[in-house]
């Protein structure tokens, strides 16, 4: 069983940082009790269900909130429960009558958990928006993207994931921590605006010491290094290298047959265009598994860029079982490792069942 094996969340559906945050506590062995509408609804990306991964893990029903019944039923259910995320706009919950004055009232130990975008308050609280809009607000979009070229979106890692839904787990588990001393739970207002800021914290500190230019692919990390870029290889596929420390490009340039000077090229900015070239038409002068054939393993900070359908068959991936399979679907394995409380494989997706609906309240009651 995973470490948090006596903790019991009940989560109200949403998507992206909420079902995500929900995902993590299960895969570390919390009993997740989701939540959905009676009528199906169309948020997020449409989809089977046995695809919706980061809904895995927990067991599903379905209730009217907006019902007497069914609001009854869900506070009986806060009553023996740890945890409650909901990802509502600010109000929203409150309206139902499910605030936190109205969960606190069955449940004083409870925490609360509510995962926006811009936050319970601020002058954005109530508009609609998403991961783009979020960490565009924050700084975080503008500096990701190659010179000359317009900011690019990365995935929704950085705002829904990153600055959402591991900035409510950790939030989570602090205020549990807290309720031991405390012996009373709280609020925790997970905002994605705050989170992601949170994560450009080096990059702030950068910039005010003026070591981090506004102009997009011209710093160290950004593929303004030559250092730590791409580069295509011979066959179109392409390798990453990222040797930021002299004595690892030293290494990388050897390995490629490089003048042994060509490392020293990194310490200038003025010669990041001489280095660029040498390495850009080295790697592209053979394909990729010849590339991985001389430096992967080494210290010479290369991978190659494998696609979502190679990344699991990767030999030290799959040592590691960083990927596993459920239900016929590949996905990452619960992450990270415990030495004695080794979580359960997750059960996949689950969709409401009336049949079994009484039954699963009546355990998490029980």
């Amino acid at each position: 069983m995973g470490p948090l094996k006596a903790i019991k969340v009940v989560e109200l559906a949403g998507v992206g940082p909420g079902p995500m945050c929900a995902m993590l506590l299960a895969d570390l062995g919390a009993e997740v009790l989701r939540i959905e509408r009676l009528t199906p609804s169309d948020l997020g990306v449409p989809r089977p269900r046995r695809f919706n991964l980061t809904l895995r893990g927990r067991k599903t029903i379905a209730l009217d909130l907006k019902s007497p019944d069914g609001k009854e039923t869900m506070l009986k259910l806060v009553e023996r429960s740890d945890v409650l995320i909901e990802g509502f706009r600010p109000g929203v919950a409150e309206r139902l009558g499910l605030g936190p004055a109205d969960c606190f009232s069955r449940n004083p130990m409870l925490i609360y958990g509510r995962i926006t975008g811009w936050g319970q308050s601020g002058p954005l609280a109530n508009a609609a928006g998403h991961d783009l809009n979020y960490i565009a607000l924050t700084g975080v979009l503008s500096t990701i993207g190659r010179r000359g070229q317009p900011p690019s979106p990365p995935l929704n890692l950085v705002g829904d994931f990153g600055g959402g839904a591991l900035y409510l787990a950790v939030g989570i588990l602090s205020a549990l921590l807290e309720r031991q001393q405390a012996g009373r739970g709280q609020v925790v207002d997970a905002a994605i605006v705050d989170g992601a800021a949170s994560l450009m914290t080096q990059f702030y500190g950068m910039a005010a010491a003026g070591l981090w230019s506004e102009e997009r692919g011209t710093n160290a990390l950004d593929s303004g290094a030559p250092f730590y870029d791409v580069y295509e290889c011979a066959d179109g596929r392409f390798a990453s290298v990222a040797p930021i420390e002299h004595k690892f490009l030293v290494e990388l340039v050897a390995r490629l047959e490089l003048p042994q000077t060509a490392a020293y090229l990194a310490r200038d900015v003025r010669n990041w265009p001489q280095l660029r070239l040498l390495l850009s038409d080295k790697f592209k002068s053979m394909p990729l598994d010849h590339w991985c054939t001389i430096l992967e393993g080494t210290d010479s900070c290369f991978c190659p860029v494998l696609r979502i359908d190679e990344a699991p068959n990767h030999p030290h991936l799959k040592q590691r079982r960083t990927f596993i399979e459920i239900d016929g679907i590949v996905q990452p394995a619960p992450a990270p490792r415990f030495s004695r409380s080794v979580p359960e494989t997750p059960c996949s997706p689950q969709a409401p069942d009336p049949e079994r609906s009484r039954e699963i309240v009546a355990e998490w009651l029980s």
